[in-house]
Order: structure tokens, then C-alpha cells, then sequence
């Protein structure tokens, strides 16, 4: 049976991701010089892999990927908000490509969840808010986002307004507007899908919303 080129590219990216953390993993916690230098070879062997699979110069690979300090190679989070306001809910325009998306970014040390996403609305689009609930965690490659070399894990916060305001764009978003479900701009699908989206909505109206995972 002939194989999905999609499918096969998407599993060699998955192990080549896997590669490259258990090197890194490798070079944080080995004392020996001789297996230092293997886990090294092994590294640049995974990001030669990633820039054949991208399509793109090794030298970009490798200032994406940077060693994780902590010793123990693990996902990255991406931590986004949503704000439903008169059944509508709160998309910026990113400035970097033009598109929209949940508010939203890389997680910042030294806060909690929570924290996080109240201080990204509140930068990308001018809101005061409050995490409720988080209602999906997702693991960036089991869904259609576009590929990419690093690894994400997705945190979906549904957010209460402290006090209503026109929403405003930030330093990195150019627009800040409220939307219906059905006339939802072009998306960022780098960092917003639709079914993203739709989950926000379904976990407005639950009483008791679970929470999305995996």
C-alpha cells in the first residue's frame, strides 16, 4: 500500500524532534568526554534532519533550536486566552503576519499560567482579564498546526473580563476586535485553529466544562 507523503514527512519530524531532545538530554548529564563527542554528532545529525525536512538552511535549524539549560530536553508551552464577549470572542492581528489569533504567546519563567495569559491579553489587546478554566492542553503536533522543528505544548485559558473596554492593539499586534463564530477573520494557524476556537465556544456554554488534552 503506497503511503501518505504527508504522513511519512510528519513521523520522520516527530522522530527527528525525539532524536535531537534525547541528544541534548545525552550532552547535559554525560561526564564522559568519548560519549560527549557521540551525543554531539547526534545533535547535528537530528538538526541536519529537521533542515532537510523544512526545506530550509541548517544554520536556521540551529539558531531555533538552542540546548535546553535544564538538562532534560522537554516541550516548549505556548499559552493562549479566550475572551467571549455577547457571543463573540477576542482575536488579535499579529504584526508578524498579518493574521489573527487568540491572544496569546511563549510562556515567561517565573509565572504562573495564569499569570501569563492575564498579562499576554492585557499586552496584545488592552483587557484586564481572569483565567477560569483551562479547557484544552494539546500537544501542538497531533493537531493541523504547520509543522515545526520544535516541540509545544498548547494551553487554552478561558478568560473573564475584570471590567469591559474597548480592546486595543499592543506592540505586537496591529488589531484587537471581537468576532463571531461565523465570520471569523484568516486565522494564524501557527498559533490558532479554528477547532480552538470552537472549543472556547462549547466551554463558555457548559456548565461544567472538561478540559481538551492531548
Amino acid at each position: 500500500m503506497r503511503q501518505d507523503p504527508t504522513a511519512i514527512e510528519d513521523t520522520w519530524l516527530a522522530r527527528a524532534k525525539r532524536l535531537l531532545a534525547l541528544a541534548e538530554t545525552g550532552q547535559h548529564f554525560t561526564k564522559n568526554p568519548f560519549d560527549r563527542e557521540r551525543y554531539d554528532e547526534i545533535a547535528h545529525m537530528a538538526r541536519a534532519m529537521l533542515a532537510d525536512l523544512g526545506q530550509v538552511p541548517l544554520s536556521r535549524i540551529e539558531g531555533l533550536i538552542s540546548e535546553h539549560a535544564g538538562g532534560y530536553a522537554t516541550p516548549s508551552v505556548d499559552i493562549r486566552g479566550a475572551v467571549i464577549r455577547d457571543a463573540q470572542i477576542l482575536l488579535v492581528r499579529e504584526r508578524s503576519d498579518g493574521k489573527w489569533a487568540l491572544p496569546g504567546g511563549f510562556a515567561d519563567i517565573g509565572s504562573s499560567p495564569a499569570e501569563n495569559i492575564e498579562r499576554e491579553v492585557w499586552e496584545e489587546a488592552g483587557l484586564k482579564v481572569r483565567a477560569q478554566h483551562l479547557y484544552a492542553l494539546r500537544h501542538k503536533a497531533r493537531h493541523p498546526y504547520p509543522a515545526d522543528a520544535r516541540d509545544f505544548y498548547k494551553l487554552f485559558f478561558s478568560c473573564e473580563e475584570v471590567d469591559q473596554r474597548d480592546p486595543k492593539p499592543g506592540s505586537e499586534t496591529s488589531d484587537a476586535a471581537f468576532f463571531k463564530l461565523d465570520e471569523l477573520p484568516e486565522l494564524s494557524q501557527v498559533r490558532t485553529l479554528r477547532q480552538d476556537i470552537v472549543a472556547a465556544f462549547q466551554a463558555d456554554i457548559t456548565d461544567r466544562p472538561c478540559t481538551l488534552f492531548d
